[in-house]
């Protein structure tokens, strides 16, 4: 069969032309290269903070330098057990442990510093 060859058995088509206008536009329009963005400048803000963050800010630094444990109490404990007269509560030590144990298990009741 010939490409170009004529329609020979009779039928005729019906090609609605508008139609066709229509659907060539659309593709000309969905296939068509995109073009550059717009470009949007951004409008200039102002941010001004509390004076309550500057109050945060100054107790975080605070926190940041100070000691978190007492280091006569540690020299002290070191102290005891180097001359053999440091001794285990073993009560005191099982009850931490409990309440450690119960804290674990109840997310609730934690309390974060």
């Amino acid at each position: 069969m010939k490409i170009n060859a004529p329609n020979t058995n009779g039928l005729a088509l019906n090609v609605d032309k508008a139609n066709t206008a229509k659907l060539e536009a659309e593709a000309a329009i969905k296939f068509a290269k995109p073009q550059a963005e717009p470009t949007v400048t951004a409008a200039k803000e102002n941010v001004s903070l509390s004076t309550m963050s500057a109050q945060l800010r100054s107790l975080e630094d605070k926190i940041a330098t100070a000691n978190v444990f007492d280091a006569k109490k540690v020299d002290a404990i070191k102290s005891a057990i180097t001359k053999g007269q440091f001794k285990v509560d073993s009560e005191k030590v099982a009850d931490g442990l409990i309440e450690t144990v119960k804290d674990l298990l109840n997310p609730q009741n934690r309390q974060y510093p």
